[in-house]
């Protein structure tokens, strides 16, 4: 590799180092200036693309977990059902949000049945905007959906009755498929512990 190396005051002229084509930007040498000798030339040579090649990773955080909640000083934080047991208790304390037989060995469509219900519960949250009390279970039995809901008593019932109306229709347009929605309203979150 040929390096041209100047020093103030002087001619330019050429310097000869045997480094490796890997510690080069590219295959053909770029003219360096002021480097006093060979050991400084692969420092810099080698530091041009080294944070490139070095493995970045932070300190471990032991605290942070998922799908718990943290506990207050004066344990007065409510939870529901579906907050207060962890996900590892998913099929042994806690049933699963969604019940269809995509989810079993094999069977095809489970990634647009998914798509299906995330957009199900984007389109029932934003329809009964802070009225849902807690999660929303999708059930699918042959050609038919049915949805259940925990609803806050916010609203009057007429209009509560044509919300259901509305979703049903809309879904079911949708879906392309028969939507039930199985309601229950309650008059404030029902609270299964406090932390």
């Amino acid at each position: 590799m040929c390096v041209r190396y100047c020093t103030p005051g002087s001619e330019p002229y050429l310097m000869w180092f045997q480094v490796p084509i890997s510690h080069c930007e590219s295959k053909m040498a770029a003219p360096l200036a002021r480097i006093p000798s060979c050991a400084e030339l692969l420092r810099v040579l080698v530091s041009q693309r080294a944070s490139s090649r070095l493995l970045h990773a932070t300190a471990a955080c032991p605290k942070a977990q998922a799908g718990k909640y943290k506990i207050s000083k004066d344990g007065n934080k409510p939870l529901t059902y579906e907050m207060a047991n962890p996900p590892h208790f998913i099929g042994v304390r806690k049933s699963w949000n969604s019940w269809h037989t995509s989810n079993l060995w094999e069977q095809p469509g489970a990634a647009d049945r998914t798509f299906e219900d995330m957009f199900v519960r984007k389109f029932l949250q934003g329809t009964f905007h802070n009225c849902l009390a807690d999660e929303i279970i999708i059930k699918r039995r042959h050609n038919t959906v049915y949805v259940a809901l925990l609803l806050l008593r916010k609203l009057d019932p007429q209009k509560y009755y044509f919300l259901l109306g509305y979703t049903e229709t809309l879904l079911s347009h949708f879906l392309k498929c028969v939507v039930k929605l199985e309601v229950s309203v309650v008059p404030r979150k029902v609270v299964y512990k406090y932390i």
